[in-house]
């Protein structure tokens, strides 16, 4: 599989590069003729390919999506949402023993049905280490919390990271939801984090140290070709209630000068990554939305102010408590309308088709909306193509 996809990588930055290289020539003054010799014929100007024109629009929706299916067996949605209309990844939810062997095999099903011509799929799970780490048995080590990998300096860590990402790449994982980067401000407010600081998912309790910590993991994991995901943006470090379970999580906090956001300043500058949205909200950012659908947020803060163009992905939106009062489908148009690339349905994929159905329909109808879906798609296959 990841030869194949190597080599249409190839290809297609063979077709750049030549481009690139005619435009350049292109760009040169033209050689003044003798009197003698007859002008050339002028040759015409390749223009560059645009990724996505080799996609439907069914496809580029698609795209959009990272469908999850159970540690236990292949969800049937999901694997139909591979081969059709053609999902940009899969993301393996619970908790599995079955080790490096019997998680490949797990995977193999969903690559087995991927079309060896439709753009790569990512397979994802977290894997941060501690209470939150699907993955276990021969195979993978069991793997410390945040906190106590904090203590590691920042070389070993990155070691440790590596060696742990070969595992989850020998599995056929490609995408791993971590690390966190939520800064915790004591050990005293921990114990009051429902997200992130009762099961020490975090790396310490100031800015140096999660960029430092956290960069060193992500960097681990970039070394055994396998994608980090940092998360979980603006900050999830001062909040009391956990997304999942409560409907009413907001932060009174975190603002865009805040140390929860500048983190991202630093470990994004670092190397391929993607950011998860948090969907709690945010009332000196955006009191109206949660962060995973408030283009102030997406748009705003991450994407026009810090920089980022990379790819951007929700927390799951298929079944948290906190975003149960939107219908799916509208989940997914508020996401996508917000600037979001990537929505993830990780713990209940039967919500696929409406929100799919959804983010299709208006993207035939409304011209401003289609350009978003294309630019997200572009994003993601741009992505696909450079890492590994």
């Amino acid at each position: 599989m990841r030869i194949a996809r190597r080599m249409r990588v190839a290809a297609a930055l063979a077709a750049v590069l030549g481009v690139a290289l005619a435009g350049c020539a292109a760009e040169r003054p033209a050689p003044v003729p003798s009197p003698t010799a007859a002008s050339p014929t002028p040759s015409p100007t390749p223009t560059a390919v645009d990724p996505i024109d080799a996609l439907t629009l069914e496809q580029r929706v698609g795209q959009l999506f990272m469908v999850g299916t159970s540690v236990d067996g292949a969800d049937p949605t999901t694997l139909a949402a591979i081969a059709d209309p053609g999902i940009g990844g899969i993301f393996l939810h619970g908790r599995s023993t079955a080790g490096t062997a019997g998680t490949a095999a797990l995977v193999a099903q969903f690559t087995a049905v991927h079309p060896a011509s439709a753009p790569h799929l990512w397979v994802a799970t977290d894997q941060e280490g501690g209470d939150v780490q699907v993955l276990a048995g021969d195979g993978f080590e069991q793997m410390p919390t945040a906190l106590t990998s904090a203590q590691r300096d920042d070389a070993t860590l990155r070691t440790d990271a590596a060696r742990w990402g070969s595992q989850l790449a020998a599995a056929g994982i490609d995408m791993n939801l971590a690390p966190v980067a939520d800064i915790i401000t004591s050990p005293e407010t921990s114990r009051l984090n429902q997200p992130i600081g009762i099961y020490n998912r975090h790396y310490g309790y100031d800015e140096a140290t999660i960029a430092g910590k956290a960069g060193a993991f992500a960097q681990g994991m970039r070394d055994a070709g396998i994608l980090p995901t940092i998360k979980h943006f603006p900050g999830l470090g001062r909040v009391t209630g956990n997304t999942d379970y409560a409907s009413d999580v907001v932060d009174t906090e975190v603002g865009a000068d805040a140390p929860d956001v500048a983190v991202y300043r630093t470990l994004l500058a670092e190397g391929p990554s993607v950011v998860m949205m948090a969907t709690a909200v945010y009332e000196r950012i955006d009191p109206t939305a949660p962060a995973a659908f408030s283009a102030p947020v997406v748009t705003g803060l991450l994407r026009e102010d810090l920089g980022f163009d990379g790819v951007v992905m929700t927390d799951d939106l298929s079944a948290p408590a906190q975003v149960e009062k939107w219908a799916p489908a509208d989940r997914a148009l508020l996401a996508v309308d917000a600037g979001v690339d990537l929505l993830l349905l990780s713990a209940d994929a039967s919500v696929f088709p409406e929100m799919y159905g959804a983010v299709l329909d208006r993207a035939r109808t409304d011209p401003d909306f289609a350009d978003k879906v294309d630019d997200a798609a572009r994003r993601i296959l741009a992505l696909k193509a450079s890492f590994p």
